[in-house]
């Protein structure tokens, strides 16, 4: 298989690539990836200073692509499948504002609220988790509003967008549980649960989820 992919299987933005390779049956081979083996973490180091995943070696085009929106990109460009996860002409563009805003504005402050458990007590910021919780709610709130007319992120069908919006709704509803408060949110979610592609990341996930930070 011409294409290697970086990763772990508790990683949010792994899931992210993970939902988008799932979606088309994408063959690729996957490499988990030991933070905590220097010859592993060499390895990534060398594709991708950065260190962060995923990262995608394509080895038949000789490409390297680090992060999710830009990997599920190349991927609708260079290995399209049934599901084409960036729509023509404007559509387009509201698709790539959606991933933006499910990155910047529900992805970046679950990172924060967890990030903020795995320190040492004395080293939290309770102000900053507040802040990233207050800003949460309001990104709940405007999904909450854009489901009450839609089955997926941009209408009818299933895009980059919510690709972007299952793993940090799933992990934010651990944080800040939200079946009441925004229950459309939470309806929507439970239908990305249902889709075989991120089944199967749940289930690849479900052996790692104990490490997730309880608080």
């Amino acid at each position: 298989m011409s294409l290697i992919l970086y990763f772990h299987p508790l990683s949010s933005y792994c899931w992210k690539a993970l939902i988008a390779l799932y979606e088309n049956d994408t063959p690729f081979t996957p490499n988990n990836v030991n933070l905590g083996d220097p010859d592993q973490r060499a390895a990534l180091l060398k594709l991708w200073p950065i260190g962060k995943f995923p990262v995608l070696l394509d080895d038949a085009r000789g490409e390297v692509v680090p992060e999710a929106t830009i990997l599920i990109e190349y991927l609708d460009r260079h290995y399209p499948g049934a599901t084409r996860f960036i729509p023509e002409g404007d559509l387009g563009l509201k698709t790539r504002l959606r991933d933006r805003f499910f990155d910047l504005h529900v992805h970046t402050h679950m990172q924060m609220i967890v990030g903020d458990r795995l320190r040492p007590a004395d080293a939290r910021d309770p102000y900053g988790v507040t802040e990233a919780k207050n800003k949460l709610r309001i990104a709940l709130d405007i999904i909450e509003c854009d489901m009450t007319d839609r089955q997926w992120a941009m209408g009818d069908v299933v895009t980059l967008a919510d690709c972007a919006a299952m793993p940090p709704l799933f992990y934010a509803n651990k944080i800040v549980p939200y079946a009441e408060t925004h229950p459309r949110a939470f309806a929507y979610l439970q239908r990305l649960q249902l889709r075989p592609s991120v089944v199967r990341v749940l289930k690849e996930a479900e052996p790692y989820l104990g490490m997730f930070p309880e608080e």
